[in-house]
């Protein structure tokens, strides 16, 4: 998205071209993604605590099983999250390679 807006931009803001570099592009997307996974995942995990979204663990014998007992489930949605936002952000949405 954020090409696409900043491609009309050009001759206005000097340097706003550097968008065009699929290198730039990529390290921005680490850089957001490794930021989002830092910021909002300790939120999201505390968020899923409270809601009691956690590991049900059934007796079985295994040792170090009761440790797991309300581990969040769904930290895959830091994943998730850390991946469309970027993507969203710093991909040309008109090209399939990218």
């Amino acid at each position: 998205m954020l090409y696409h807006l900043i491609d009309g931009l050009q001759l206005t803001f000097p340097g706003s071209g550097v968008f065009g570099y699929i290198s730039f592009r990529a390290g921005m997307s680490l850089i957001i993604s490794l930021m989002i996974s830092l910021w909002w995942g300790k939120g999201i995990i505390h968020l899923l605590q409270r809601k009691q979204v956690g590991e049900t663990v059934r007796d079985l014998g295994l040792h170090g099983q009761v440790e797991k007992q309300g581990t969040p489930t769904m930290g895959g949605l830091i994943i998730i999250a850390a991946t469309i936002v970027p993507t969203l952000l710093f991909a040309r949405l008109d090209n399939v390679y990218i």
